[in-house]
């Protein structure tokens, strides 16, 4: 996931609120879906206080479960590659503009969660990726050991230990 703070220059919401970014605006939790480049969606999760727009784009998932519908909306990909990906994890959940202001954290037809049984993973940080500013700060934050982590994954800080990396 990349993470887009409050007073980011990259955030959808730095201009303050629109007609297109309200969702960003909502309370943590909620879905801020937005198509890129008129190919592809992308799926944000609001973080902050109602009337703060601030949010994270997920940018991967592990496939673990509904993968055979996975496969059927993105038909001959490996399942390394399935939701690998912001533009793919949308097109593998099969989410639209419909999403944008749902609220992730009930557990309905899209919810993020952790599941009873997971151990809290290690996470890495690395600087964005994608942008031609700011982007030099560590606001991506992945699990290193993970096969299905998108893009380059040069170790900047481990936040859990303070340990710089590569």
């Amino acid at each position: 996931m990349e993470a887009y703070p409050l007073g980011d220059s990259t955030s959808h919401a730095f201009q303050g609120r629109r007609p297109y970014n309200g969702s960003m605006f909502l309370e943590r939790g909620h879905a801020y879906v937005r198509l890129t480049y008129g190919t592809a969606y992308m799926l944000n999760m609001s973080s902050e206080t109602v009337n703060i727009g601030a949010g994270v784009l997920l940018r991967a998932v592990e496939p673990v479960d509904g993968i055979p519908l996975m496969e059927a909306r993105r038909p001959r990909v490996p399942l390394r590659d399935l939701a690998r990906g912001p533009g793919r994890l949308t097109a593998a959940f099969g989410i639209g503009q419909s999403f944008d202001g749902r609220d992730l954290c009930t557990g309905r037809d899209l919810w993020i969660g952790k599941g009873e049984d997971e151990a809290d993973p290690a996470v890495a940080a690395t600087k964005r990726i994608g942008l031609s500013r700011e982007m030099h700060r560590p606001l991506r934050f992945y699990m290193p050991n993970s096969a299905y982590v998108s893009g380059p994954r040069r170790l900047l800080l481990l936040p859990s230990t303070g340990i710089s990396g590569v």
